[in-house]
C-alpha cells in the first residue's frame, strides 16, 4: 500500500546537490564498475536494458548475472553500507563502503569476483561523463557520507513505488523501473509502438536506446545547470508542440537546452501531497508526448 501524504513528506529529506557532491561522484564510478561487470556477463537485451540495477528494501541490485559456474548476484547496502556478492554456489564476499578511491574499489570488487571463481575482464573507462578517468587510474574520487548515501536511497525508493504505480496503467510495450549506472538515474519509459527516424551519425548505444518513439520519465540527482535533484520528462524524437504544452504542477517547466521537462524535487518533497505533484507531472507529460505525437492511446492504456 502506498504511504499517505503526511509518510511521503516524512520520507523525503533535504538532499542539496552540493552536500554530496563528491560523494555522488565516487560512488557513481562504483555503480560503473560493478554495472560493467553485469554488461560483460548478461546477454543484450533491446534498449540496453540487460545492464541495470533494480531497487531494494536495502539499496540496489544487479539482480542474478549468468557466468560458468552458476549465477552471481552483487548487492549495494545502503543500511548497512557494504557491497555483497553472492554467488548461487553459496558463497558470499562483503566489501565495506566507506572511503575509499575508485581504484581502491575496482581493485578489491575485482578480486573478490575472482575469489568467487568469476573471470571477468571489463572495459574500464567509465561512460557517460566529461573527462573519464579510467577506474585503476582514479584516484581523486574517494569520498563517501553515508548519511547522505541513505538519504539518496530513501528518496529513490520512494521514487520507485511511484513510477512503478505510474507504470501499470500502461498496456503497450513499457520499460521496467530501472536505474541506469552510465547516467545515475532511476526511469521508466513508454513505448509509442511505432520505430523512430534513424539519427543520423548517432552512436550504437543511442541508436538502440532510441530505435522506436518514447516518452520517458525519471529521477536524477542533479549536476551540470542543474543545481539540485529533479525529475524528468521527455519525448523522442520530440513532437511538434510537445514543448508549448502545459504541464503540471505549476513548478515544473521545459529546459531548452536539455528539451525535458522538469521538475525539481524540492518542489515536489514540500508539496502538500508529494505522490499528488508527481503523479501530476508524470501523466501530464505524458499526456503532451501521446497527444502531440498521435499515440493510440485506447489500444496503449489501461
Amino acid at each position: 500500500m502506498m504511504p499517505n501524504a503526511a509518510s511521503d513528506r516524512d520520507l523525503l529529506p533535504a538532499l542539496p546537490f552540493d552536500s554530496w557532491k563528491d560523494t555522488l561522484a565516487t560512488l557513481h564510478m562504483w555503480t560503473q564498475v560493478v554495472g560493467k561487470v553485469r554488461l560483460k556477463l548478461c546477454p543484450l537485451v533491446n534498449h540496453f536494458w540487460n545492464v541495470t540495477f533494480y531497487l531494494t528494501a536495502r539499496g540496489m541490485t544487479t539482480s542474478a548475472m549468468p557466468y560458468p559456474r552458476g549465477t552471481v548476484e552483487v548487492r549495494f547496502d545502503f543500511i548497512d553500507h557494504k557491497l555483497l556478492i553472492e554467488t548461487s554456489e553459496g558463497r558470499m564476499v562483503a566489501l565495506a563502503l566507506k572511503p575509499q578511491s575508485v581504484a581502491e574499489f575496482y581493485k578489491e570488487f575485482m578480486a573478490a569476483l575472482a575469489d568467487l571463481g568469476v573471470t571477468v575482464k571489463i572495459w574500464t573507462m567509465p561512460c557517460e561523463i566529461p573527462d573519464p578517468t579510467p577506474f585503476e587510474k582514479d584516484y581523486l574520487h574517494a569520498a563517501y557520507d553515508p548519511v547522505a548515501v541513505h538519504k539518496f536511497w530513501r528518496i529513490t525508493a520512494w521514487v520507485d513505488q511511484i513510477f512503478r504505480e505510474f507504470r501499470a496503467g500502461f498496456l503497450g510495450k513499457v520499460s521496467p523501473v530501472h536505474f541506469f549506472w552510465g547516467s545515475f538515474d532511476l526511469a521508466v519509459t513508454r513505448f509509442s509502438g511505432r520505430r523512430a527516424p534513424e539519427r543520423p551519425g548517432a552512436d550504437p548505444i543511442t541508436r538502440e536506446a532510441y530505435s522506436h518513439e518514447v516518452s520517458s520519465a525519471g529521477f536524477w540527482p542533479g549536476g551540470g545547470d542543474i543545481k539540485g535533484p529533479a525529475f524528468y520528462s521527455y519525448a523522442a524524437p520530440e513532437p511538434s508542440g510537445f514543448a508549448g504544452r502545459k504541464i503540471q504542477p505549476a513548478a515544473a517547466f521545459y529546459h531548452p537546452q536539455l528539451k525535458e521537462f522538469l521538475l525539481m524535487y524540492d518542489d515536489v518533497r514540500t508539496a502538500a501531497s508529494p505522490k499528488t505533484a508527481l503523479m501530476e507531472f508524470l501523466q501530464s507529460t505524458y499526456d503532451a508526448a501521446a497527444d502531440t505525437g498521435n499515440w493510440d492511446r485506447k489500444a496503449l492504456e489501461r
